[in-house]
């Protein structure tokens, strides 16, 4: 029964009453919390979603003074809101104190956000709970002024950019293209609204990275790379757009546009990588303690600016030519672009879209409002100075057609070929999907890892930027998103039919030089654009590729292959390269060709392995004894791709033998040494061959078991998961593996794993833990 103390104003319960430091310390910690977000000066993005904090719990003080005296009822519900709201404000409080001044706008609103809707969640609760504690013909005004706060928080409606974001991140994940809609709603919430804003949220996404990799939160690493891989992608949709770009109705060159800036090069500067860039915009590069080339992602030996007079001379001589005045103002004055306003989106609807991904329905169209900032706010992260946006109707059907395509092939502007398209740029530490298709093209060049679960059981990823998104697993650095941000300047563009049926006359010349800059050139125009794809597959330029697989000329063979694989990316066109009878001399690439081309003929029969058919056709072809040698024999790339190659292959019951009798357990146990960065991906595949007997035998021979206890021990999350797995099956299948197991000392991993792993992971090291408790307790049953 509740009583109440008159001369206090307060209630109480017969089963005694609260403790008032709860609530006092509840409301000393909300009187923090607001001085502190009312002491702000700078506008960030992180204030906007604290000042909605703040909002919340102005409504909610006056009922926590008002509600409360001296006796206050014990009530275990009520208790635990109060705690829980004291815990959500000291946790948004602890986060604006220690968030970092230029911290990422994307970063800080998926940290933030649910904040907002933890405190919200817990006043209501807080409304609720003392709505039915106080007897309503006593304390009629009380409940009158709950119920108008517990209206008013339930009326508070949030922006939800996070579960936009979200959205986007998890068609990445998935290998869908985000939906533009959704892109240009954050991009417009968040006011990264050009160019110049998305470089300076790259750059501090890529300091949030770094943290989190020097505190080895991989985790965290993972996920802020994803996001870069997110930003990158908005770079590209800009930079799609910004190549329209027009100085008084003249189109500007691409090769005179910044790869940074995207604008004509006033003061351009060679840095140590060798690649040119607009002055201004890789000095803010560098001044933000980024020591690499932001389009090759070398490390930079010296941070010297070179100005690089031959390409100064060649705009100005194109400026003269065309009647168009040189100066400092050229590019806020006269460039204009057709930006994403609300008219050109229409040309962006998900129907019009090439790859069809775009399937998340929207009621809104919003249009970016870029404004002139100043040099000292660009300087600082908070805006960026694009110019103002305007529409040129006679560019809008053009510009509808920009898709985001990405590429397989990773390559220096310096050679005709770089090892840098084999598949391992791709695909990361090994966690292969059953579906491969073309939207995998979004990832485009490499460098960062991130995992994105293809097979979910297995532990294969594609890596599109840091450690296992975009990480840093076992020592491999990638990094994906960087590249993908800045696309070399007519890497991207359009071909015409006419231009591709010339290229594919040439692939047939008797010449090799002829052969080769055809088959670079084709290997190019397929690396980043989808509709390319279709285009030069449409006109028969893979079967005369696919006869130059045997040419003797190194340089012909590795452009060759090359295209084959970027034209691969398209569903489609893995029939057409399958059915042109390309696995064989694929595998005559892998045995006989150079150190590259040898890596990329792996990721080409990877590419077309993801379609079932073509695994069984790969897999009875004598492919697998070729990729189990590249394993054991090439170069660290060769080996990654020849092992992503092999686990899907293995996905495939009746490969499994096959990739064992070749001898490929041998060397997977030899890569799950840490020093290789291969571990992942070497467990991965020998939990798919632990399925089988001869996988389980080999395992044991090869001394792997010792190892795949290490690795339940110390190694990541995904490698304890399927270190645990191919444990579970060598114990179910044999005795004396299991013995075997026992005796390396698994069981105290075993249950730490079980307690604190992956869901995947406790499951698996439960179930061992249960063969175990059943092998003992079936021994004792025995008569003596």
């Amino acid at each position: 029964m509740m009583q109440t103390n008159p001369a206090a104003g307060g209630i109480y319960m017969n089963s005694g009453a609260m403790d008032g430091n709860v609530i006092g310390g509840l409301i000393n910690s909300i009187s923090r919390f607001i001085h502190l977000v009312g002491c702000q000066t700078t506008k960030t993005t992180v204030l906007k979603e604290f000042k909605s904090i703040v909002g919340i719990l102005k409504l909610l003080k006056p009922i926590l003074h008002e509600a409360f005296g001296p006796q206050i009822p014990s009530d275990e519900q009520l208790i635990k809101a109060f705690e829980e709201l004291d815990v959500a404000v000291n946790e948004a409080r602890e986060f604006m104190e220690k968030r970092p001044q230029r911290m990422s706008r994307i970063y800080s609103v998926l940290q933030s956000e649910p904040m907002v809707l933890k405190v919200q969640k817990s006043s209501i609760e807080i409304c609720h709970v003392l709505s039915e504690l106080l007897p309503s013909s006593q304390y009629t005004s009380h409940l009158a002024g709950i119920q108008h706060c517990l209206q008013e928080l339930q009326c508070i409606q949030q922006d939800l950019t996070s579960e936009l974001i979200e959205n986007a991140l998890k068609d990445q994940r998935g290998y869908v293209i985000p939906s533009l809609e959704d892109i240009i709603k954050i991009m417009d919430m968040l006011g990264l609204a050009s160019n110049q804003e998305l470089l300076m949220e790259n750059i501090a996404l890529e300091k949030e990275r770094e943290k989190a990799e020097l505190k080895e939160k991989t985790e965290d690493a993972d996920h802020i790379s994803q996001i870069i891989a997110l930003v990158a992608h908005m770079r590209y949709c800009v930079a799609k757009l910004e190549q329209f770009g027009f100085i008084n109705g003249l189109p500007i060159p691409s090769h005179f546009r910044g790869p940074l800036s995207l604008q004509l090069m006033l003061d351009p500067v060679i840095v140590a990588s060798g690649q040119t860039y607009e002055r201004s915009f890789i000095q803010k590069w560098l001044d933000s303690g980024l020591r690499i080339c932001p389009r090759t992602h070398q490390i930079l030996s010296h941070t010297n600016l070179i100005p690089n007079f031959t390409v100064k001379e060649l705009i100005a001589n194109w400026c003269e030519g065309n009647n168009i005045r040189l100066n400092n103002s050229v590019q806020s004055d006269c460039v204009s672009n057709p930006f994403l306003s609300s008219a050109m989106l229409e040309d962006f609807r998900p129907e019009n879209n090439l790859h069809g991904s775009l399937h998340r329905d929207s009621t809104s169209t919003p249009s970016f409002e870029c404004a002139h900032q100043t040099e000292q706010q660009i300087a600082e992260l908070l805006s960026g100075c694009g110019e103002e946006s305007s529409l040129i109707s006679q560019h809008q059907k053009l510009a509808g057609k920009v898709t985001m395509q990405g590429n397989v092939s990773r390559e220096q502007p310096s050679s005709c070929h770089n090892h840098s398209e084999s598949i391992s740029s791709v695909v990361s530490s090994i966690e292969i999907l059953s579906q491969f298709n073309e939207n995998i093209s979004l990832l485009g060049e490499v460098p960062h890892p991130s995992s994105y679960p293809l097979n979910k059981d297995m532990g294969f990823s594609l890596r599109f930027s840091p450690p296992q998104l975009y990480g840093l697993r076992n020592g491999h650095v990638n990094n994906v998103a960087s590249q993908l941000s800045l696309p070399i300047p007519g890497s991207t563009d359009l071909t015409t039919s006419s231009h591709v049926q010339k290229l594919i006359e040439d692939l047939k010349s008797q010449a090799p030089e002829v052969q080769t800059a055809a088959a670079s050139e084709l290997r190019l125009l397929s690396k980043h654009n989808m509709e390319n794809r279709v285009l030069i597959a449409k006109y028969g330029a893979i079967p005369p590729l696919v006869y130059l697989l045997h040419s003797k000329v190194k340089k012909v063979q590795e452009n060759a292959v090359t295209a084959l694989l970027n034209l691969s990316l398209n569903d489609n066109n893995k029939v057409s390269i399958a059915e042109a009878g390309a696995i064989e001399p694929l595998i005559y690439v892998l045995e006989c060709g150079s150190t590259e081309a040898k890596e990329n003929s792996a990721a080409a029969l990877f590419s077309l392995s993801v379609l079932e058919e073509y695994k069984v056709k790969i897999g009875r072809s004598g492919a697998i004894k070729a990729l189990v040698n590249l394993l054991g024999s090439g170069s660290l790339r060769g080996k990654k791709d020849a092992a992503t190659a092999l686990f899907n292959l293995s996905i495939l019951h009746e490969n499994k033998a096959r990739i064992v009798q070749a001898g490929a357990v041998k060397y997977l146990v030899e890569l799950m040494d840490p020093s290789t960065g291969m571990v992942d991906k070497s467990v991965a595949l020998l939990a798919n061959l632990s399925t089988v007997p001869e996988g389980r035998l080999a395992i044991s021979q090869e001394g792997g078991i010792p190892l795949l206890v290490e690795i339940v021990e110390t190694g990541s999350q995904r490698g304890k998961e399927n270190a645990a797995s191919a444990l579970l099956q060598l114990c179910l299948h044999s005795h004396k593996f299991c013995s075997l197991v026992l005796q390396e000392g698994v069981v105290p991993p075993l249950i730490a794993l079980s307690q604190f792993g992956t869901p995947r992971a406790k499951e698996k090291a439960q179930q061992i833990l249960g063969h175990f408790r059943s092998q003992r307790e079936g021994m004792m049953r025995r008569p003596k």
